[in-house]
């Protein structure tokens, strides 16, 4: 018998794979970047499909077998897609998880990633639309620092997007812009 894993995770990407299968890349808070097969989840009616929606955060059990991870199971915590209602600001969410999934080549046990993401979704669904562009600049700064790709001086503790780090953010915002392109640079991308 396999061993079961539960842990929280965020739905960053999903992709079909055969007729009813659909592969999800899940950023999790202790096995960090999984990806991992959902059978069915494309039929009518399936029961895992509402929690493992892209920029769904579920608790998620996770089994780990000869052909990598499957989802066994999944309860819907957060939607953060729901949560960020403008198109602008989801397109933000969007540009930072395919930044990390560009960066990240295939798994990696990085629990802060996490940490980063759920903060990051946070603010953008409770801070006002003018914060968002420091919002951001701060994620991908905090990524590219745990990736080791930066090694800057970043404000605040990993999770924190409050609005003293952010006008910090702001003031500084194009040296933090030519750190990421710098970080984005030695990446290799």
């Amino acid at each position: 018998m396999r061993h079961k894993y539960e842990t929280r995770g965020i739905v960053l990407a999903r992709t079909h794979g055969g007729e009813a299968t659909t592969f999800v890349t899940l950023l999790t808070s202790d096995l960090g970047l999984v990806q991992a097969r959902a059978q069915s989840l494309r039929k009518s009616g399936a029961k895992l499909a509402h929690a493992l929606t892209t920029f769904a955060e579920s608790s998620v059990v996770l089994v780990h077998g000869k052909d990598g991870w499957r989802v066994t199971g999944s309860v819907l915590e957060e939607n953060w897609f729901v949560l960020i209602p403008s198109p602008d600001t989801r397109a933000a969410a969007a540009r930072v998880s395919g930044l990390l999934l560009r960066l990240v080549a295939g798994e990696v046990q990085e629990s802060k990633l996490f940490i980063i993401m759920r903060g990051f979704l946070g603010a953008l669904a409770e801070l006002p639309e003018d914060f968002h562009e420091s919002v951001e600049i701060l994620a991908v700064l905090r990524i590219l620092a745990v990736l080791g790709l930066d090694s800057g001086e970043i404000p605040g503790e990993v999770g924190d997007f409050t609005e003293m780090i952010l006008a910090r953010i702001k003031l500084g915002r194009a040296a933090y812009v030519v750190r990421i392109n710098n970080g984005i640079t030695a990446s290799g991308l």
